[in-house]
């Protein structure tokens, strides 16, 4: 089963790479430029929460590598993530940076000391001096704060600027203006150390809180990555006994693994020898152990809770099911919705307007407000100073990156773990317009488990020879009717091989030809068969597969499916919420009315005996009516109806074309997780909007004040260190507001 993006491989690839130097939605925006401005790079997405870049490139043109190595030589280091090696995220910075927040934290206690020295028992005149706080700030600047200063000017030297860029303004500004007033002291101005050692150690305590939340926002996304296991045990042969530990991305298609009880399968493959249970429940949703014996087939990251088993290898990496649900995840948290793309723009830029606003801030307090405030600005020299620091630091375009990209990685990981895969924050938005769902019928509604009901003869032919000859001509196919076909056929008992079928054609929707033992058959509805000269008798049938030999009738088997346990409630619940469901099935409308009745729509909206191309149409001439559609389907025939609607949801056991013609996978099959993954999206689209209207509200408010409209009118202002609370304060809020997602039901 592939379940992969949807990118043409004859004209683009797919890359993945882990990046490091991400602070801000200016730097997504830079590296995103950065990307695309390279030679054969068609497209790039950078997500900042998780650190990863989605980039879709001509192989004619460049390589992954070759854009590894160009990114390299900025201030962003990047990786590839490899085919066969497990998928990981970025090692979280934290551990690193708990030194650096710990020393930033000692140096704000002592230089917070002095403003309490009244209260500290004994004399410390020293704590008093100014010396001793410009020690401080010199020691915050060069350690904790090191870091901070050299990415910020690196990005002011490179025309990027970006949030470290502005406190590294902030705190340098404070710093070297309090060094010359401590030099000079003709000049009347005011030293305050305090504010770049304040500054450095909230910024730095913010982060840490920051990332201890992202990394819970990570949680279901880690989960599913830990499903991948970092050795297998590889042997040479089927009767060898020696095996050796190899590194899971050492894993090729044919090798022989042994799995011992307890442990994850670490790639897709068949069991060759032995008997064993396997737990599926974190990939299909089945609640129990299911029985494998040999020739059964296993997922990568189920686990073998039975007996041990030889596993041979048919995919591996990032090509097995679960490589590939972990592949879509991440395009899908790179995938950013149309409101996400404005604000990376504006944010982009945001900096460059910052740096702009801290200049008026200046020049207005400096030399415009002491005539129009004189009061206000009176022996104050320093005040059109600190407004200006505040300014720079308050600013935080990292709310504004963070408001997407961490509602979306909660979002769309929770979903993951419960078998959904949602590609994008595109869809999201999509999915929020929607008010008219389509279903298909058979294998969706129904089980799709159909079997032989009866089968009507028209010449000497036995049952057997029929099912011998519908078996031969759709023993390559998956289609539900097929699968019937050749289980009533494997149920003669008959040893006998199947033919072999030339100029084999397939009518899609319709029916199936080509040449057995040089007589020419056509399987495929009587309708059908009628277009091509086969004389038919007139018959109300249900679902059935008629056979012709030339243009002889030869047989009529009909079918019979039943409705899945949950397809009623879930209809029912769907149109309590409001939704116009319809269903779309080229069954006769007296099969279709029979088996649907349950559901309790109107005969006016099953649509029936409807061939691909009008299900197509019957979805256009919706849209043009102005609804938002979607599609549920499963089938090879439902593609081009998925691709159509506004949002296109499969079902996990569908066809290939129908999970990559779809915006939405639901990989466990159950038709019920249709109610939860709009529900989830629908929630997680009201996280990207409430963590945007925060961030913009945050701005709006915060900004003005830094730079001092409020002491005219309130008296109230912000010192840069105060500014710097807010700043962290920003970022943590929009994060817990989009961790809340993950208690959401």
């Amino acid at each position: 089963m592939s379940i992969s993006s949807r990118v043409d491989s004859h004209t683009a690839e797919l890359a993945i790479l882990r990046v490091s130097g991400l602070r801000c939605a200016g730097c997504v925006r830079s590296l995103e430029n950065q990307l695309k401005e390279q030679p054969g790079v068609d497209a790039a997405a950078v997500n900042l929460v998780t650190g990863t870049a989605v980039v879709t490139y001509s192989p004619t043109q460049t390589t992954p590598l070759a854009i590894v190595e160009s990114l390299n030589k900025g201030r962003f280091q990047a990786t590839l993530a490899e085919a066969n090696a497990p998928l990981e995220l970025p090692a979280s910075p934290e551990e690193a940076s708990l030194p650096r927040l710990g020393i930033a934290l000692v140096l704000l206690i002592l230089s917070s000391a002095a403003h309490g020295i009244d209260l500290l028992p004994g004399h410390w005149p020293m704590l008093e001096a100014m010396i001793w706080h410009w020690g401080l700030a010199t020691v915050a600047l060069l350690l904790p704060g090191w870091e901070i200063l050299r990415e910020g000017i690196i990005g002011l030297i490179q025309r990027c600027p970006n949030m470290n860029t502005l406190v590294a303004l902030g705190a340098l500004g404070a710093y070297l203006t309090s060094t010359v007033a401590w030099l000079w002291p003709a000049l009347g101005w005011e030293c305050f150390f305090d504010e770049p050692v304040m500054i450095l150690g909230l910024i730095l305590l913010g982060r840490s809180l920051e990332q201890r939340v992202r990394q819970q926002a990570q949680k279901d996304l880690r989960s599913l990555l830990a499903l991948q296991p970092p050795r297998a045990l590889w042997q040479p042969s089927l009767e060898s006994t020696d095996r050796w530990p190899i590194p899971v991305q050492q894993i090729q298609v044919g090798d022989w693994l042994w799995v011992a009880a307890g442990e994850p399968f670490p790639a897709d493959g068949t069991i060759v020898t032995g008997e064993t249970w396997v737990d599926e429940s974190l990939l299909t949703g089945e609640s129990l152990p299911v029985a494998k014996g040999v020739g059964d087939s296993v997922l990568a990251g189920s686990r073998n809770v039975g007996a041990a088993v030889t596993l041979r290898v048919e995919r591996c990496g990032r090509a097995s099911f679960l490589g590939q649900i972990l592949d879509l995840v991440v395009q899908a948290q790179n995938r950013k919705a149309p409101v996400q793309q404005m604000v990376d723009v504006v944010a982009g830029y945001f900096c460059y307007g910052v740096l702009g606003l801290a200049g008026v801030t200046l020049v207005f307090w400096g030399a415009i407000a002491p005539h129009l405030f004189p009061a206000l600005t009176y022996n104050t020299p320093l005040l059109s100073l600190k407004l200006s620091l505040s300014v720079l630091v308050i600013a935080c375009p990292c709310a504004l990156g963070l408001a997407t990209p961490i509602a979306l990685l909660v979002g769309t990981s929770r979903a993951a773990a419960k078998g959904l895969i949602i590609r994008g924050g595109d869809v999201l938005e999509r999915v929020q317009q929607v008010d008219t769902i389509i279903f298909d019928k058979t294998g969706t509604l129904t089980t799709g488990e159909l079997a032989v009901a009866e089968m009507n003869l028209y010449g000497h032919d036995s049952p057997e020879e029929v099912l011998y000859l519908l078996a031969s001509l759709e023993h390559k196919s998956h289609h539900p009717l097929a699968v019937a076909i050749q289980k009533a056929w494997a149920a003669t008992g008959q040893n006998r091989e199947l033919a072999t079928v030339t100029e084999s054609e397939t009518a899609l929707g319709l029916g199936i030809s080509g040449y057995i033992e040089g007589q020419y058959y056509r399987a495929g509805r009587l309708d059908w068969l009628r277009t091509q000269g086969v004389d038919c008798p007139s018959l109300e049938l249900e679902t059935h597969v008629a056979l012709a030999c030339d243009r002889r009738l030869m047989a009529v088997v009909t079918f019979r499916d039943r409705l899945r346990p949950e397809a009623v409630s879930t209809v029912q619940a769907l149109k309590a919420q409001g939704y116009e469901i319809h269903v779309l099935t080229g069954d006769t409308a007296r099969a279709t009315q029979q088996l649907l009745g349950p559901l309790g729509l109107p005969p006016t909206h099953l649509h029936t005996d409807l061939q691909p191309h009008q299900k197509l149409a019957l979805i256009e001439g919706w849209q043009t009516q102005g609804k938002a559609v979607a599609m549920v389907g499963d089938g090879m025939n439902d593609a081009p109806a998925l691709t159509a609607a506004q949002v296109g949801i499969s079902l996990g056991t569908g066809t290939e074309v129908a999970m990559e013609a779809a915006d939405i996978i639901l990989t466990r099959n159950h038709l019920e997780d249709v109610l939860t993954v709009l529900a989830l999206s629908r929630a997680t689209f009201r996280k990207i909007q409430q963590n945007l209207l925060w961030a913009v509200a945050y701005n709006i408010v915060g900004l003005p004040l830094a730079a001092g409209v409020g002491l005219p009118l309130w008296g109230l202002s912000l010192t840069p260190g105060i500014a710097a609370a807010c700043m962290a304060t920003s970022s943590i809020a929009v994060v817990l507001n989009s961790l809340s997602l993950r208690r959401a039901n």
